[in-house]
């Protein structure tokens, strides 16, 4: 998964310029009908019973980890949500910061019905 501009400007200067960078607590993986650049937002998803998702990563090995639990957004309500086609990680429940991001086949979320990443699912390779 690419990492941010802001990620990787945090991540340079904590090992190359000794400028501090707090790791978020928590982490969490969210939606997007447009997706996330390296330098810009895309179109999150809002409303219809859709939230981010707090999610847990197992310990890295050679420069890569991946989910350690399923992720589930939803059901939704209301309303089918937007088409989804990206998923990222931020490091706020809301607004905060995009990490990482990724785009994914196309998903149609309908009332009623969720969206789950398995375990494992969700990998980050730092390279």
């Amino acid at each position: 998964m690419p990492m941010t501009n802001y990620l990787a400007n945090a991540m340079a200067n904590a090992t190359l310029r000794n400028t501090s960078y707090t790791s978020p607590a928590t982490v969490y993986a969210a939606l997007y009908s447009t997706a996330p650049t390296v330098s810009t937002s895309g179109t999150e998803l809002t409303g219809n019973g859709y939230a981010r998702v707090s999610t847990t990563f197992s310990a890295p090995s050679a420069g890569s980890t991946s989910s350690s639990a399923a992720v589930t957004f939803g059901p939704a309500t209301g309303n089918n949500w937007p088409l989804v086609n990206a998923f990222a990680i931020c490091d706020a429940s809301t607004g905060g910061n995009i990490l990482y991001f990724k785009t994914i086949a196309a998903q149609n979320v309908t009332v009623g019905n969720s969206l789950t990443f398995d375990t494992g699912d969700i990998t980050i390779v730092i390279a």
